[in-house]
């Protein structure tokens, strides 16, 4: 299948970057094409046994490669602010807000937010405030979120933010990951020395989704992810590629948002449309002032 590929990514020495959850899936892929290229990589990773394997097969699949691990727990805020503090002392020209949990039964993390929305855009949220400094003292920075498709079915529900008093997994995780396109687009808005993007990867096959039928112990619906993941989805290493692109490319654009070709579904990464909630500048805004409440970090004017 031709288009961009991780080939095409630009030379990347001198430039420093963060990729949470790399220790598998679609930032495993995204660190290793990064540090390919030449970048000085951060594989931060909340499992340090998983982050060693992972950054073992960076530097046997990139002998070269520049990486290191960082612990990030990006479910405990406490985590989140030592992390920053440690990788926040000189300049960062790229972090790829790529961690993700995906159709849990309800939980709570350690600051009491509703495990999938306390993760995947509080816990990314809190992390960008604080590497912001970071971020403004590189060159041209770029903060790339990892959303998906099922975006399209989220709404914020500011009656019930963290599902106390009705919880649907899949709708819970699709209001993380609209969240997550509102906040890039608004991190984008409001720092013009800044570029703010979004990337999903159509249907990557991961470890993410078995995860939720695995902790509840539903087995039928487990075996039906792990077919459905040999039988359809595109590899990881393609899925990765929007973000790649989205964090990258020349011509990558604040604001945007990139996935496959193919329907959203599958094929090489190009700009690709927004659920129109997304493009709600009030709804952004709103859910900035939010965020910056429930985790204390308020954002650098």
């Amino acid at each position: 299948m031709g288009g961009w590929s991780a080939a095409d990514i630009p030379d990347l020495s001198g430039r420093r970057a963060i990729v949470t959850g790399a220790n598998s899936g679609l930032g495993y892929h995204t660190a290793l094409g990064l540090a390919r290229r030449g970048a000085s990589v951060v594989l931060a990773c909340r499992s340090a046994e998983r982050g060693r394997a992972a950054l073992d097969r960076i530097r046997a699949a990139a002998p070269d490669a520049d990486a290191v691990l960082g612990s990030l727990d990006l479910a405990d805020l406490s985590s989140v602010r030592a992390f920053a503090k440690r990788h926040g002392d000189e300049p960062l020209d790229l972090l790829v807000n790529n961690a993700g949990v995906m159709a849990l039964p309800r939980r709570t993390t350690a600051d009491g937010f509703e495990t999938q929305f306390g993760t995947n855009h509080l816990g990314h949220f809190a992390l960008t405030g604080l590497l912001l400094p970071a971020l403004r003292a590189a060159g041209s920075p770029r903060v790339t979120t990892v959303t998906s498709g099922f975006a399209w079915a989220g709404a914020v529900r500011w009656d019930d933010l963290q599902g106390e008093r009705r919880y649907n997994k899949w709708l819970a995780y699709a209001q993380s990951k609209l969240a997550n396109i509102l906040f890039a687009r608004e991190l984008d808005r409001r720092y013009a020395d800044l570029l703010g993007n979004a990337a999903h990867p159509g249907y990557a096959s991961t470890n993410l989704q078995a995860a939720g039928a695995r902790m509840t112990g539903r087995r039928l619906e487990e075996r039906l992810m792990t077919y459905a993941n040999t039988l359809v989805a595109q590899s990881a290493a393609m899925g990765a590629l929007p973000t790649l692109y989205a964090a990258t490319a020349p011509d990558a654009e604040g604001g945007a948002l990139y996935g496959p070709r193919g329907f959203q579904y599958r094929g090489a990464p190009v700009k690709v449309a927004a659920p129109p909630r997304a493009g709600r500048r009030g709804l952004a805004e709103r859910l900035w002032r939010v965020s910056e409440d429930l985790t204390g970090v308020v954002y650098e004017s």
